[in-house]
């Protein structure tokens, strides 16, 4: 097992290799390491404070079910193409691989002038 020292709610991996199991799951911190978004890590706590709770009272298995650890997960709807896509369209027209490299740069400033940036 990786050692680990747990400071302020963060842990630090000691790079200390020891028997045995560890005495708990570091994967909500460990996915905060990573860089997940906030709002999944808050609520990867969440659904493991209450599986815990859960633990204790002998509830763990309807848990699992009624605690879903993407319900919060908000469905967007794909943005609408443009109906005149001047740029989209200069874009689809190029072919790259026919392209001197000049000719490649030009392409690339006229499609920025069309971006408008």
């Amino acid at each position: 097992t990786m050692r680990v020292k747990e400071w302020e709610g963060d842990v630090v991996f000691l790079h200390e290799v020891g028997k045995g199991a560890a005495d708990r799951s570091y994967g909500v911190q460990v996915a905060r390491l990573a860089g997940l978004p906030e709002a999944v890590v808050a609520r990867a706590k969440e659904v493991l404070h209450q599986l815990e709770e859960g633990e204790v009272s002998g509830k763990t298995n309807r848990l699992v079910d009624d605690l879903p650890l993407f319900s919060v997960a908000v469905k967007r709807e794909a943005p609408k193409p443009a109906k005149n896509d001047a740029l989209g369209d200069a874009l689809g027209a190029i072919n790259p691989d026919e392209m001197t490299p000049r000719e490649a740069m030009e392409a690339l400033y006229r499609l920025k002038g069309l971006a408008g940036r």
